[in-house]
């Protein structure tokens, strides 16, 4: 097993602060493997980076349409968003013509990200509720499977249809049989693989054209829709807003906690699979920057671009004190 490679520095004063390591695997439309850093077959848990992959059972099964779920819909499906009005709005309204509630949703409350949205409810005495967690899109998604499917109430438990359905699909995409799940923080489980399926995933989504079977017609419409609504899918000052808006549609982006990150390259055929060790989003997002920039996906002189690959270090005066970076062997090597 290969170890962990050194990925990001932290540079304060001409010295290296600190230092995140990682892993990553950039896999081709046959699922082979064309480059990779550190262990490519270490096993991890997606998180949030496999919403489309938990998305496809919604769409595939005809539940998606039978709803009369657009885009965005689509979109939010795959979102970690920040509850702002234009996430939480649209996730309400979902979930009332499906005849539920806030009630319904298995989730868990979270505070806003955004600020506005937050100090909305502060201003009001109000507590968050489950529309506002950042999976809230995701869950209204297997709401709406669910009564397509006909199951109970507790569509997040591992043994409910909602749940096997999802891991039939990320099984069939990762080309493996999952060795377990973690719980994650919305409730749901969160199937283990290897990086180099998540990639080999990625890569079965960029390749996904109509005509190709339900399954890759349903790939194809969620990636669609990621790129057309960037801002449902995270939300402003995001990385993956940002990236997808920076590409212009070109490329699908999706975070996960913990410094998962994925992207999904339709014009090259390639997915791409991050795993930083320490769970520090600053450096995977950094890492998701430098190799789509080596790929040629992201214009290194966009703004976006420069402001992940040479992210300031500021202190509480304004003072620009440092720089966040991708090292050396992230940013080289590349034909």
């Amino acid at each position: 097993m290969s170890q962990a490679v050194p990925m990001v520095d932290v540079i304060r004063g001409g010295f290296v602060e600190s230092r995140h390591s990682g892993h990553a695997v950039i896999c081709d439309a046959g699922g082979n493997v064309i480059r990779a850093w550190g262990d490519p077959d270490l096993t991890i848990l997606p998180r949030s980076s496999c919403k489309m992959i938990q998305a496809l059972p919604l769409v595939e099964s005809g539940a998606a349409d039978a709803a009369g779920l657009g885009a965005r819909h689509l979109a939010l499906s795959c979102a970690s968003h920040n509850g702002a009005a234009i996430h939480t709005g649209p996730v309400g309204e979902w979930l009332g013509t499906l005849g539920m509630s806030d009630d319904d949703l298995r989730c868990g409350p979270q505070e806003p990200a955004d600020i506005p949205a937050r100090d909305a409810l502060i201003r009001a005495g109000d507590s968050p509720c489950q529309i506002h967690n950042n999976c809230s899109g995701k869950h209204a998604g297997f709401l709406t499977l669910n009564r397509h499917l006909r199951g109970g109430a507790e569509y997040h438990e591992p043994d409910h249809p909602v749940q096997r359905a999802v891991l039939e699909a990320f099984e069939d995409v990762t080309g493996e049989t999952s060795p377990g799940y973690g719980i994650d923080g919305c409730s749901a489980p969160n199937f283990a693989c290897s990086l180099t399926g998540l990639a080999r995933a990625m890569a079965r989504f960029a390749t996904a054209r109509d005509g190709q079977g339900a399954r890759a017609e349903a790939g194809a419409r969620l990636v669609d829709a990621m790129v057309a609504h960037p801002e449902l899918v995270a939300g402003e000052g995001r990385a993956c807003t940002s990236l997808m808006r920076a590409m212009e549609g070109r490329v699908a982006v999706k975070t996960g906690a913990e410094a998962v990150f994925v992207a999904i390259l339709p014009e090259q055929g390639l997915g791409v699979a991050v795993k930083i060790t320490d769970g520090a989003t600053r450096a995977s997002e950094a890492v998701i920057a430098a190799i789509l920039a080596g790929l040629g996906a992201l214009d290194r002189d966009h703004p976006t671009a420069r402001a992940l690959l040479s992210r300031p270090v500021v202190n509480r005066r304004g003072y620009d004190a440092g720089r966040i970076q991708p090292t050396e062997a992230m940013l080289t090597g590349w034909s």
